[in-house]
Formats: structure tokens, sequence, C-alpha cells
């Protein structure tokens, strides 16, 4: 399956934005499904991840703020994020996961959708 995110862009502190992953494949239901995002500098790190059978998890830096959920009907996970704060300021990106632990699966993350932050 590839994966394509985007929805992202330049937003003020405390905004809201919402991003979107679809899938080129009809499989889609089948796959356990992750955000995930890359802070300049940083590491890529886990954000949230949504299970074939709609079960969530979340970062504890995100909880309460962030939404994840997916639309089978369309191949398409979402990832609602409000409250924004600068430091979510990141490459998002969207891959297939592994259930309970969240490991990304597929090597290729695509180019992700960049989310800016304004404080």
């Amino acid at each position: 399956v590839q994966l394509q995110a985007f929805g992202g862009g330049l937003v003020q502190t405390g905004g809201s934005l919402r991003l979107s992953c679809t899938a080129s494949r009809s499989s889609f239901d089948y796959y356990h499904m992750g955000w995930f995002r890359q802070a300049p500098g940083k590491q890529r790190e886990w954000v949230a991840a949504i299970s074939r059978g709609a079960n969530t998890n979340y970062a504890d830096s995100v909880k309460g703020r962030f939404t994840i959920s997916r639309d089978n009907a369309v191949d398409t996970v979402y990832l609602q994020m409000n409250s924004l704060k600068p430091e979510d300021t990141a490459v998002y990106y969207c891959n297939t996961v592994t259930w309970p632990s969240h490991s990304p699966t597929r090597k290729y993350w695509g180019q992700g959708t960049l989310v800016t932050v304004s404080s």
C-alpha cells in the first residue's frame, strides 16, 4: 500500500489543523495506522495510532489535543490537531503500524506534510 499525507500548513498557537492520509489500496481496512512526526534536528517520533478495529492510542504530548480517526470507505486516516503549540511544528507522516506496539511497518515514509505553529 502507498500512503500520502497532506493537510499541513502554517497556523498560530492555539489553532487547529486536520491532516489526512490516503492509501492506494482497497485493503486499507486491514491495516493498523499511525501518525508520526519529525521536528527539525530531532528523531522521528510516534504521535497516534488507530487499530483496524478503531481502537486509539496517543503519545502523552498530544493526548487530549489530537484525535486520530479513519474512514475505511475512502481509505483515509485523519489526525485532527487542536490547541496547537509551537513544539508541534514538524513534518507529519503516516505509516502502517503494528498493534499494540505502534512500530512502523513500511520502510518508505513518503514526503510527509509540514505543520508549522507560530508563537
